[in-house]
């Protein structure tokens, strides 16, 4: 098979990777791709929003299977498009992709089907807005209502900055339209984990869990990322919890949105929560995450399109998934600056050096000048030790990131510790 993933970073670096080990595939593309993903697969320069240019693609290459990566053009209706052209594609349809692309929408249907959650407010007028807000206790959450690449999520541990918070969404719009209506909800204290799911309408097969770490600096401190480091499996958890997530959360979540008319078709990102009376629901994604992606797929012994497949075709329901007992910790190189503004076009040293000790060096943002590798984003890899534990998994990542080097780079160094049972 001829398969095309669109997208261009870290995650999608994982799923060219997990393809390109399927003996299906022929010949893999990724649009646009990156400097890391060009290694396995043929990149082309059409960025992810230009749905007739990658369609046109498509039909030129005889492409046989595109997987969609990134949430902006899940939620644009990029699955719509190309289904308007029988192109067969993996993901979401835009009517679905929403559970990610408005908080209030989500919110709204957790509440209508009784799936568990924060207790929450929503707002499209921000004085009302401030007015509630002046009422309520800190610790409090604030949330842009669509996607703003992970940044939209403010939890003040002040009523102040909460207020800072809405004034900027609602009235400086730094998340831009993302920001004209909001979710402001109770911050509910626990142990967050993540579990990814394959969903093809009420069938839900789930992956292993991971536990991202969002903040940029060591011990959970300063503003929230994409997220630094990831591992997978949970130790520390009670299976117990893990399957009440997937029984209490995500079947009920699939079932509801076949309900709605909405059926879901893709992977389905359950962001959760442990709290004294539970899970609970955080958020929705409607892909794989990044870079939860990064440690989940290395786990799967079934062949990712074999799983791609049974979905597209119904038959997700007779898939048992595989995985491997090994451990996965990622950890993130971040330029300098990140999240905030970063400098770009610095020299990549050491990745040969990682690969040859048996990590996975996952590109988020780079690209290739003058025959070297070089920084082109705020994350920029995702290095992946794996071993018979968290402890040798993760002795093994941070030798690997020990040999890489750029100017600026910058890791937490607390990658996985909370898991050291």
């Amino acid at each position: 098979m001829r398969v095309m993933v669109i997208g261009g970073g870290g995650r999608e670096h994982a799923i060219v990777w997990a393809l390109s080990k399927s003996e299906k595939v022929q010949q893999l593309y990724c649009a646009p791709g990156n400097a890391g993903i060009a290694e396995l697969a043929e990149c082309v320069p059409i960025p992810v929003n230009r749905f007739a240019d990658l369609i046109q693609y498509a039909k030129d290459q005889a492409i046989d299977l595109v997987v969609i990566g990134p949430d902006d053009p899940l939620a644009d209706g990029i699955v719509d498009a190309f289904e308007e052209h029988n192109i067969p594609v993996y993901g979401p349809r835009k009517n679905a992709a929403e559970i990610e692309g408005s908080k209030i929408f989500m919110k709204n249907l957790l509440k209508k089907y009784n799936v568990p959650t924060a207790k929450y407010e929503t707002f499209t007028d921000y004085e009302t807005a401030l007015a509630y807000l002046r009422e309520q206790s800190a610790p409090i959450v604030v949330k842009a209502d669509g996607l703003a690449a992970g940044k939209g999520v403010t939890v003040a541990a002040t009523i102040e900055e909460a207020e800072k918070a809405l004034s900027d969404m609602m009235v400086g719009k730094v998340f831009g339209a993302s920001g004209g209506s909001v979710v402001i909800e109770e911050f509910m204290q626990g142990q967050e984990m993540s579990i990814l799911a394959f969903v093809d309408g009420e069938t839900v097969r789930a992956m292993v869990p991971a536990q991202d770490h969002k903040p940029v600096f060591d011990g959970d401190k300063g503003p929230n990322t994409g997220g630094m480091g990831t591992y997978s499996p949970l130790p520390h958890i009670d299976p117990a919890l893990i399957e009440e997530a997937i029984e209490n959360i995500i079947k009920p979540t699939a079932k509801a949105m076949v309900s709605e008319g909405r059926p879901f078709r893709g992977v389905l990102f359950a962001g959760l929560i442990i709290t004294s009376e539970g899970v609970k629901t955080i958020e929705f994604n409607a892909r794989m995450g990044d870079p939860e992606t990064q440690v989940v797929l290395p786990r799967l012994k079934t062949d990712l399109l074999d799983v791609i497949l049974a979905s597209l075709s119904g038959r997700l329901n007779e898939l048992e998934l595989e995985w491997s007992d090994e451990s996965a910790v990622c950890v993130i190189a971040a330029s300098e600056g990140y999240p905030a503004s970063y400098p770009k076009g610095r020299v990549i040293t050491g990745l040969d050096a990682a690969k040859a000790q048996g990590a996975l060096v996952f590109h988020a943002g780079t690209s290739l000048k003058d025959g070297e590798f070089v920084t082109n984003g705020g994350r920029v890899l995702g290095i992946v030790g794996r071993g018979q534990d968290i402890a040798e998994a993760r002795a093994r990542a941070y030798e690997a990131v020990s040999a890489i080097h750029f100017e600026g780079m910058h890791v937490r160094t607390d990658i996985a510790a909370k898991a050291l049972v």
